[in-house]
């Protein structure tokens, strides 16, 4: 079955599921739908990925509980996001720990076909490249990642709490140091 993009589809569908059963269905399929786009934006958050999966079914669940007290969720992709953004930063305050992402175990898991030229050049960009990435403020860093989940400017204005004209602004920015750590 195609998937449904996560919009107004979602809106209307979460709004006309009356019962538990529908209500359950829709949000089963709304996690196998945004699953992954959540764990991944957790993982950028600094969680592992333990926790993070852990988080991402928590995510869902608090959907499913508020959505079956009758709150109205208006725009279901980006509640959902808003709710994992601070849940994320709350299980990450919680294990104490910011785990920077380590760019030599993305070397490790590619393939070993690759000529050791290539694989020092590549290696020497995909360093550059996460370094350039953790040189991003927090909130430019927030909104590259949600942008690549591909959520518009409202929805991670919403997600993050600021305006879409700040979400932007911060994009901008993160492109243009991006842009001028690629031509160095």
């Amino acid at each position: 079955m195609p998937s449904m993009p996560l919009g107004r589809e979602w809106t209307g569908l979460l709004r006309s599921a009356k019962s538990t059963n529908s209500l359950q269905d829709c949000v089963a399929r709304l996690y196998e739908e945004a699953r992954d786009d959540v764990f991944r934006y957790l993982m950028t958050l600094g969680l592992a990925p333990a926790p993070a999966q852990e988080a991402a079914q928590e995510v869902f669940l608090r959907l499913y509980v508020e959505m079956k007290k009758g709150t109205e969720v208006q725009n279901p992709r980006a509640w959902i996001f808003r709710v994992a953004h601070n849940y994320g930063l709350k299980v990450r305050a919680e294990e104490g720990s910011h785990i920077s992402f380590d760019p030599q175990l993305e070397l490790r898991i590619e393939a070993k076909a690759k000529t050791p030229e290539r694989q020092m050049l590549e290696a020497e960009r995909t360093v550059a490249f996460h370094r350039a990435i953790e040189g991003l403020s927090d909130q430019q860093r927030r909104c590259l990642f949600l942008r690549l989940e591909g959520l518009r400017y409202p929805e991670i204005g919403a997600a993050l709490g600021i305006s879409a004209s700040a979400v932007g602004e911060f994009l901008r920015r993160a492109i243009v140091r991006l842009r001028k750590v690629g031509h160095e």
